[in-house]
């Protein structure tokens, strides 16, 4: 278990960019499984997703979020020291994402920028990572922009988002906690078994088969084994954010807002009861915007309390969890920040 506490880094603002598209799992599904799929919706809680248009990236979201940060932050562009992309969905296998999007963004040469292959931890990990290179002192502000393209019409699950955040040196900011955790012994519980060097992309993958729920799938699409998800989520998570606010020292009356990864109803219900968190605490966007991957911790605080952030003071406890297995809890205080509308794209 990593446990880390990080000074003289604020947490300047955050934005959110998602797809114009709407898709209703209910009425955007064939009627024959409509009866599945209200029962489906009444366990997981999506109603309704966000799809990119098929000439869309990850990166065209983050693209505009970041310009919309910057310009609200009244950032002049040389003054960013490094860029981190946090996704699962590159542009290109090579180069880096984060590497194309220092020239689309005309940042300076001299910007630190690369990517990290993660998703659902991935907000609380791409934090860490930003805010140590600033606790150094060598980094004065930064940007981490995070999301994934993952989104299918026939899939009732995820939803494609994008979101930029900033990160700046100071002196005077409070603290930042940090816990974070892997277990690649549950690899297998959320993968994508095709198209790497392991198992490289071939003809069979494209191949359909019926799977146990009688839907037609692919090798070449995500495997998630959802009783191993839930079980994992449900156990780990609850001692990860008592054993954070033990080490920050942090009643847990003391937050508040705890922003968790939008996994599903269940489970999100779930740890918030074995946590004791009362329901006004625990914002939720899967209802209106689905499983979001990294992005779904920056969506919600953007869709339900971007109104209490901005330009307030408060103290949130986030928290991701998933695909790795891994999971990651950051305790952050937020005093005056940016926090624009949500965009659309």
């Amino acid at each position: 278990m990593a446990q880390v506490k990080l000074h003289n880094v604020r947490y300047a603002g955050m934005t959110t960019c998602v797809p114009h598209r709407v898709v209703s799992n209910m009425r955007d599904c064939p009627p024959h499984m409509r009866s599945a799929r209200e029962r489906l919706v009444r366990n997981i809680g999506i109603e309704e997703r966000r799809i990119c248009s098929p000439w869309q990236t990850f990166s065209d979201l983050a693209f505009d979020a970041a310009e919309k940060l910057i310009a609200e932050l009244d950032w002049q562009r040389d003054e960013i020291d490094a860029l981190i992309i946090v996704s699962q969905s590159p542009d290109y296998l090579i180069p880096s994402t984060a590497i194309i999007m220092q020239d689309r963004l005309k940042l300076k040469h001299s910007t630190i920028a690369f990517d990290i292959n993660l998703g659902c931890s991935g907000y609380a990990f791409g934090l860490h990572v930003l805010a140590a290179m600033i606790a150094g002192g060598g980094v004065k502000k930064a940007l981490l922009l995070i999301g994934d393209r993952a989104a299918a019409v026939v899939d009732p699950l995820f939803s494609d988002a994008a979101s930029a955040t900033a990160l700046e040196y100071d002196p005077t900011a409070p603290p930042m906690f940090f816990d974070l955790n892997s277990d690649g012994s549950g690899h297998r519980a959320i993968m994508l078994p095709a198209g790497g060097h392991r198992e490289p992309y071939g003809l069979q993958h494209a191949v359909p088969y019926r799977d146990e729920d009688g839907q037609w799938r692919s090798t070449a699409e995500l495997e998630l084994d959802g009783p191993a998800v839930l079980s994992f989520s449900t156990q780990v998570v609850p001692p990860a954010v008592r054993k954070l606010l033990e080490f920050a020292d942090c009643p847990l009356e003391d937050v508040d807002y705890f922003v968790f990864h939008q996994a599903n109803r269940m489970i999100n219900e779930t740890i918030r009861k074995k946590l004791g968190v009362v329901p006004e605490k625990v914002p939720s966007s899967l209802r209106d915007f689905g499983n979001t991957s990294g992005a779904s911790i920056p969506v919600t605080m953007t869709a339900r309390i971007r109104e209490q952030l901005d330009g307030q003071s408060k103290r949130l406890l986030l928290c991701g969890f998933g695909v790795g297995l891994s999971w990651g809890t950051c305790l952050v205080d937020i005093d005056h920040a940016v926090f624009p509308e949500m965009i659309e794209s």
